[in-house]
């Protein structure tokens, strides 16, 4: 330790290890401080159950935003995995179990499914169409992720400028009913609009369109893939390349308050010695802006929403399915549950009067089936799986009265509603602990927000921006700063973060790097 460094870092979330790792990698004197016994943040895998050898991604699961470039500038030590399918979605319909599934990459197989469901090839073709106009903007936009802030009138002029009003001007909700009339079909496209944004497809603020956005982006590709080893993986490689470059990275360090005029700054933490402080030169904050400003001593930030809830399960084995379907395919992409467009709305409105959805949209899949070294050989050998499940439009409120029923009564409902597209009973399918207990584990906003530090549990900081600038003054700039020259937003709640990407990190270094 030294009583000054160039960089103090407020957190050691995988967006601080990324700028940690290029700012030492420069020369700068870097200091991560992290409150947890770990670095990580909400990138992490754990040993979820008793007594059972299965290291979960326990709270963020998959990776799309992470660009090759940061993975190739920090030399990390790192493989991503493409799932065997897209996603496979459940329904009953006429009497009948059907399953649409949605391979990667797409072919004859892809078109039988939506036939067999619709009854023709319009929906598929809309569905080919549509996604190949995405794609389009996925091209345009990814590789201005890590530039500076460009202004939407150079974006929309790289792309047709009727697929950016549908997208970017007009609700999405309006999009999905143009474009497709299959209620199964327009859901499957608008559950990328709301996961982890509790939102309306119609909601005027457009947050709905701009998750919607992020999800189709990453790399140009949009593509979502499984980290090897876990998420704890990604967060492994990114703390190796922060302290290969020399940045200092120190655990157990609750800091309780950040100061900066402009030119320098100061942190002061709590740790295992008692309590300490250290000037810089800049200051990054990779926590959520409300937990910066509280750190400021500002009063009156309003603390984001989150609204979903996860839960982790371990399997004896993959449980039948209603449709026939073989579940080593239809689990090994995204499984969508209770998500119909109709559906999905409908939860929205009963979320929104403070009522649990009665059937709650929810999206599975099973990491184990494309990276089965997070499980011991024993439980390979057996035939065990890892599944991950995550609610829609759980909004912290409902939670807020009792959270412990109100989990209990959600996580019943959730899995429910997994099980009346299965063959069999899923608790005959599920582990125990060494305990005797079943592994289930689940989470509301208010247990992610105790346990990770996410304020109100929302997995990005707070609603989602544009990635471009949408005030002219903010053209050139890195989408980092803040009120104070030398205080930078580095994590999620920096324009252009959410999810696991490091862009926030990457643009933060660069913000002062470029100075």
């Amino acid at each position: 330790m030294k009583d000054f460094y160039d960089v103090v870092m407020v957190g050691g979330g995988h967006n601080g290890l990324v700028a940690a790792a290029y700012l030492a990698q420069s020369g700068l004197s870097t200091l991560i401080l992290e409150q947890q016994s770990h670095t990580g943040g909400a990138a992490v895998s754990e040993r979820v159950f008793p007594g059972v050898d299965a290291r979960l991604s326990r709270y963020s699961y998959l990776v799309s935003l992470l660009p090759d470039k940061i993975a190739a500038d920090l030399g990390l030590n790192l493989e991503l995995r493409s799932r065997a399918v897209a996603s496979y979605t459940p329904v009953r319909r006429s009497g009948r179990d059907v399953g649409l599934m949605v391979e990667r990459p797409e072919g004859a197989g892809t078109r039988d499914s939506f036939r067999a469901l619709t009854g023709s090839d319009a929906e598929y073709e809309a569905w080919t169409d549509f996604y190949g106009s995405v794609a389009s903007l996925a091209a345009a936009v990814a590789p201005t992720l890590l530039e500076p802030l460009q202004p939407a009138a150079a974006l929309r002029s790289r792309v047709d400028g009727a697929l950016w009003d549908e997208l970017i001007e007009r609700p999405l909700g309006e999009t999905i009913e143009r474009r497709f009339t299959d209620d199964t079909v327009r859901g499957v496209v608008a559950t990328d609009g709301v996961i982890g944004t509790f939102a309306g497809l119609h909601d005027e603020s457009l947050i709905q369109n701009r998750c919607f956005l992020y999800h189709l982006i990453g790399n140009g590709t949009g593509e979502w893939r499984v980290p090897v080893g876990g998420m704890g993986a990604v967060t492994d490689a990114l703390a190796a390349a922060a302290r290969r470059a020399g940045a200092a990275l120190v655990t157990n360090a609750a800091v309780t308050a950040v100061e900066a005029d402009g030119t320098r700054g100061s942190v002061t933490w709590l740790g295992g010695d008692g309590e300490r402080s250290v000037e810089c030169s800049w200051v990054l904050s990779n926590v959520a802006p409300s937990t910066l400003a509280a750190l400021r001593g500002q009063t009156g930030v309003e603390k984001p929403e989150g609204s979903q809830l996860k839960i982790n399960l371990l399997l004896r084995r993959l449980p039948a399915l209603k449709s026939g379907d073989d579940p080593a395919r239809a689990f090994a992409g995204t499984f969508h549950i209770d998500e119909d467009y109709s559906q999905l709305e409908t939860a929205y409105r009963s979320a929104t009067s403070g009522e649990l959805p009665a059937v709650p949209p929810s999206e599975v899949y099973c990491h184990s089936l494309t990276d089965p070294s997070i499980l011991s050989p024993d439980l390979v050998a057996s035939g065990h799986h890892t599944l991950t499940v995550f609610g829609v439009h759980f909004p912290a409120r409902l939670f807020a009265s009792d959270n412990d029923s109100a989990r209990a009564e959600s996580a019943r409902r959730v899995l429910a509603g997994l099980d009346s597209y299965l063959a069999e009973p899923l608790e005959d399918c599920i582990a125990r602990d060494a305990d005797g207990n079943l592994c289930i584990e689940a989470k509301t906003p208010y247990d992610i927000e105790e346990s990770v530090g996410m304020p109100g549990g929302h997995i990005f900081h707070g609603d989602l921006q544009w990635p471009w600038a949408t005030d002219p003054s903010d053209t050139g700039r890195w989408g980092t700063e803040t009120d104070v020259a030398n205080l930078l937003i580095c994590g999620s709640g920096a324009r252009r973060g959410g999810a696991v990407s490091g862009l926030g990190g990457h643009n933060a270094a660069m913000t002062i790097l470029t100075r």
